[in-house]
């Protein structure tokens, strides 16, 4: 089997171009076996195919995931693989139909919610992290201070599109 390696990076808020582009590489033949932080992406070679893929967001302990896969199990999907709490599900189309995991707008926003909910539990940790950083001493921790402070800017860049994302989808509603 002839496999191929990849990387390819998408933001929490563009995970349906995510879904399209691992769509294209399926119907070019390549399809999607594994992926690893920071997005290193694994493709195994066979017959082009129309297979559909859906991302969701899930961390939970072992017991709630098990029941939370067989959801998708039970409607056909096949589970993929999780990088980073992004869980990926494939099915193949069947007479044109385009698979769907979230059937409305709502579950769609909540699925955005939820990663913003993940943000904000680590925001906390972070402010402190900068203000313990930039009150040190030792100069790398105020170099390392300065760099989280930029980080931070990307931090705040990624919660305004979130929340213009579920904004977007509320409006749909």
């Amino acid at each position: 089997m002839t496999t191929m390696k990849q990387f390819h990076w998408f933001w929490a808020w563009d995970d349906e171009k995510e879904e399209i582009w691992l769509r294209e590489m399926a119907q070019k033949g390549w399809h999607f076996q594994s992926v690893a932080l920071p997005g290193n992406y694994i493709f195994e070679q066979g017959q082009p195919r129309d297979d559909f893929y859906r991302l969701d967001h899930f961390v939970d302990n072992k017991n709630s995931k098990a029941d939370y896969l067989q959801l998708f199990l039970d409607a056909g999907w096949d589970y993929v693989g999780e990088m980073n709490g992004w869980q990926y599900f494939r099915k193949t189309a069947v007479n044109g139909e385009i698979p769907e995991i979230f059937t409305d707008n709502e579950s769609k926003a909540k699925k955005y919610q939820r990663i913003m909910l993940y943000l904000v539990i680590f925001l906390p940790i972070y402010m402190n992290f900068i203000f313990l950083s930039r009150r040190s001493e030792y100069e790398g921790m105020v170099v390392l201070a300065l760099l989280m402070s930029i980080l931070m800017v990307f931090y705040v860049y990624a919660m305004l599109r979130l929340i213009m994302r579920v904004s977007q989808l509320r409006k749909k509603l």
